[in-house]
């Protein structure tokens, strides 16, 4: 059984969100949860769950490829829509395979090395080479992720947001890499703010934000948090 704590905004009755962390290519780990949450669906069926990744499903982790097929295949769980948002290694993958060069180091120094094996092809190839080795459809499912998503009383983005700027005007390079000053500060952003991008322990849960990165790739968990009425638990693998 899902152990449920009190949380810190919440859903209309009739709604479920599961959001998960950064997977950094962890592609056994992301199959995983997806059964857990389809476990969970079937035992206690909601009329309206959505399923919702957070972002930097590249770089670092085994099969960077392998996350980016099965997500832009289209929803992976039959009956539960699918958001899927955008990171920070998605956004710097993408400048690199458009030929910015300092993006590409950038790229190469933080995960992309081990992305790029997984599309099958060597960091030492040809830069004009790397842009050829990934399909189509994978590049138009990473050109079209989403930067947030709102929900009830919980936006979601992958990084976090600016603290006093409105939540309609947050920049897309804060929603997709923040971290100071919004992770110490205590004031309210109008909205719980669900996110991953910083690795944890564990997942963390303050009256502002719920944090979801618990570093599957450096030997932690892949996590989903279970959001529902005015509580919330996690699922991890």
């Amino acid at each position: 059984m899902i152990a449920f704590r009190p949380s810190p905004a919440r859903l209309p009755p009739d709604r479920r969100v599961y959001a998960i962390g950064d997977v950094h290519g962890c592609l056994d780990r992301l199959r995983m949860l997806h059964a857990a949450i389809a476990e969970d669906c079937a035992r206690r069926p909601v009329a309206a769950p959505l399923l919702i990744h957070l972002g930097d499903y590249v770089d670092r982790g085994p099969d960077s490829a392998g996350v980016v097929a099965l997500l832009a295949a289209g929803d992976p769980l039959p009956g539960i829509r699918t958001v899927n948002l955008m990171g920070n290694h998605e956004h710097t993958m993408l400048a690199a395979l458009s030929g910015d060069g300092a993006a590409a180091i950038d790229w190469m120094f933080n995960g992309g090395v081990a992305a790029l094996a997984s599309w099958g092809i060597a960091a030492t190839a040809p830069r004009g080479s790397w842009v050829r080795a990934v399909p189509p459809a994978h590049r138009a499912f990473l050109e079209n992720l989403a930067l947030r998503h709102a929900e009830g009383g919980y936006l979601f983005v992958h990084a976090g947001v600016r603290p006093g700027v409105p939540l309609e005007r947050q920049a897309s390079e804060d929603l997709r890499g923040i971290r100071q000053p919004f992770l110490s500060t205590e004031r309210s952003f109008g909205a719980v703010i669900v996110h991953g991008h910083t690795p944890t322990q564990a997942p963390v849960v303050k009256a502002n934000r719920i944090g979801i990165d618990t570093g599957a790739v450096f030997g932690g968990k892949l996590t989903c948090v279970v959001l529902e009425a005015d509580r919330l638990a996690f699922l991890q693998a």
